[in-house]
């Protein structure tokens, strides 16, 4: 599990260990690692051309101790002061005492233009807000620069606990982080202003319970049903579709396709698009009565492609499992209703959809994305997977839990169909017996690798999505697993 931690979390267990360490040994845990990054991206650091762009505080001390190392190495090291009143005393020395040189922003163009590696010491993981004009200034020359582009523990301009990016800031090739991940190098905006990212251990002890996290393969391993010896199609759960409708009957078609990969033992439809749903898949077990009079369940899905029939989403709400809204059923699905459910509740919105039940501008929610899910999971007591770039699953309530954040997927999953193929896997997963945010996470994690076989760097299609979904859950496994 990748995990990351607020800047209130980290400082805390900053000061708690640098109070059992030397003076400014934890400095130097951090430089070493930070150098040591740098270097392996240069290749060659002897005779290379390093420009540090140097703010206040430990954030600009770190850089230039680091450019100090460089400097040791043989490579033509020139610091930057953005801030020279408040430059780091005892990081600047060591540059100058290593062959290192200081400059002010004036001089910074020609340097930053003729460098191989730019490294961003101007803000650390505290900052507010865009860039102050000088330093956006030099942001905005390392862009046009073909130097590569190093962030010291956070780009600089980017908001570490919420991953919003409100004016100029620099864009890095590599991140080094010190002690965890931030939150915002995981969330998007800000994730795409990191670049790779390198996680440098500086001996730091964290709470169990991190503010976000991310499943890995092995997570995901851990959480995938499996049937055993004595499993049938009952034990292994059957999840209820509730999709579709004269006009989208292919929503019904790709909600299906994608519950019938997802670990389920069966599939019920009911809805419009029975023949449609039958022709592609006669393994589903299709009922026209409504979602009361479908059988036995252990979830439903409701709402994809669904139009204005708001009986069907209340005739599925009404129910005690677990239930999926998702699309139109967003719309349809009474808050108040959704809110007094005992059984778990999942909803699947994009941004747009978060933004009309949030009452906000979409552009809103694109910006502050951590906040707007929280805020929906604590409006409507429910697991929300808000789905993006980098999806986001907070548990009901927005309460302890830690937000879980997925990045398996590609742009080319921005098509048609795909949320559906999404929500049909996700239902699944709840009929077979994970709780909303397991099963919302794991589903992401699935469907963003299923994206990535589907596209191989082309556009696809979501019914291609879901018949890759069986090699991305195979994917998950090491070659070594046992057959399950």
């Amino acid at each position: 599990m990748r995990t990351a931690y607020s800047v209130e979390t980290v400082r805390a267990a900053e000061r708690e260990l640098m109070a059992r360490l030397p003076e400014g040994a934890l400095m130097q845990r951090a430089v070493a690692g930070l150098a040591a990054a740098c270097a392996d991206l240069l290749g060659r650091v002897y005779g290379s051309r390093v420009v540090l762009l140097v703010g206040s505080g430990d954030n600009g001390g770190d850089a230039l101790y680091a450019g100090a190392r460089l400097a040791r190495r043989g490579a033509g090291v020139t610091a930057v002061l953005l801030a020279p009143e408040r430059t780091h005393e005892g990081g600047l020395a060591a540059l100058r005492r290593a062959g290192g040189r200081a400059v002010l922003p004036g001089a910074a163009e020609e340097l930053i233009l003729r460098a191989d590696l730019v490294v961003d010491g101007i803000v650390g993981i505290g900052g507010k807000g865009g860039l102050r004009p000088e330093a956006a200034a030099s942001a905005a020359v390392v862009a046009r620069s073909r130097a590569a582009v190093v962030a010291v523990d956070l780009p600089s301009g980017v908001e570490a606990d919420s991953g919003e990016v409100r004016g100029a800031a620099v864009r890095a090739d590599l991140t080094v982080t010190f002690g965890t991940h931030k939150p915002g190098l995981l969330i998007d905006p800000a994730r795409e202003y990191a670049g790779s990212v390198r996680l440098v251990d500086i001996g730091l002890e964290l709470p169990e319970v991190a503010e976000l996290e991310a499943l890995q393969d092995v997570d995901v391993a851990r959480l995938l049903p499996s049937p055993s010896a004595e499993s049938d199609k009952y034990r292994r759960g059957v999840v209820g579709i509730a999709a579709g409708s004269a006009r989208y009957p292919g929503a019904a078609v790709l909600a299906v396709a994608g519950a019938l990969r997802g670990g389920a033992g069966a599939v019920r439809y009911v809805g419009p698009a029975g023949d449609e749903v039958l022709a592609r898949f006669p393994e589903t077990l299709v009922s026209d009565g409504g979602p009361r009079k479908a059988g036995r369940v252990q979830a439903w899905v409701v709402g994809p492609g669904a139009g204005d029939d708001a009986e069907a989403v209340a005739g599925v709400l009404e129910q005690d499992v677990p239930v999926l809204v998702d699309a139109d059923g967003l719309r349809l699905a009474d808050r108040d209703v959704v809110r007094a459910r005992t059984a778990p509740t999942l909803m699947t919105p994009h941004a747009g959809e978060a933004a009309a039940l949030l009452g906000v501008r979409r552009e809103e929610v694109e910006a502050g994305r951590l906040a707007a899910v929280r805020e929906l999971a604590a409006a409507y007591r429910a697991t929300v997977l808000l789905k993006g770039s980098t999806t986001l699953v907070a548990a009901p309530g927005g309460g302890a839990a830690a937000v879980r954040v997925n990045a398996t997927g590609t742009p080319w999953l921005a098509t048609a169909g795909s949320g559906d193929v999404l929500s049909g896997l996700a239902g699944s997963l709840l009929a077979s017996g994970l709780d909303g945010r397991d099963a919302g996470s794991v589903a992401a994690y699935l469907h963003g690798l299923a994206g990535r076989f589907a596209a191989e760097g082309a556009p696809t299609v979501a019914h291609e999505v879901a018949e890759q979904l069986r090699s991305a859950w195979q994917g998950v496994f090491p070659p070594t697993h046992p057959t399950r």
